[in-house]
């Protein structure tokens, strides 16, 4: 018995990974994947690994994610993977306060981003 199996969200010769409440904000989160938005995995690596931005480590963790689930679970040639798509969506809002002077209280958002990499394996 059991489930069915499901469809596949991509296609063929595609891979995907997700990161989920990564703790910065999507328009932060945004320049970041726009970087490599395009490029071949081989170079979407280095420019991660050199960037500044402290997000840059954990982009790079889901981008090497989509890697391995390309080679191990689709049998892609990791040679000829691009970044096909990266796109950023807004997860949840952590609200704080901060004390201000004369006893007010102001209000600060802690918010969280969603990552979704979709590499593909480039056509000759």
């Amino acid at each position: 018995m059991g489930k069915s199996k499901d469809a596949r969200r991509v296609a063929a010769n595609e891979a995907m990974a997700i990161g989920n409440s990564l703790r910065t904000s999507p328009r932060k989160l945004n320049l970041v994947a726009e970087s490599i938005r395009g490029l071949s995995a081989e170079k979407a690596v280095a420019e991660l690994s050199f960037s500044k931005k402290r997000i840059a480590k954990a982009v790079l963790a889901v981008l090497n994610s989509a890697i391995a689930n390309a080679e191990n679970n689709h049998q892609l040639n990791i040679d000829k993977l691009v970044v096909s798509r990266a796109y950023v969506g807004k997860s949840l809002v952590m609200k704080r306060m901060h004390a201000r002077g004369r006893g007010r209280g102001a209000r600060v958002l802690k918010p969280f981003s969603n990552l979704t990499i979709i590499v593909s394996e480039r056509g000759e």
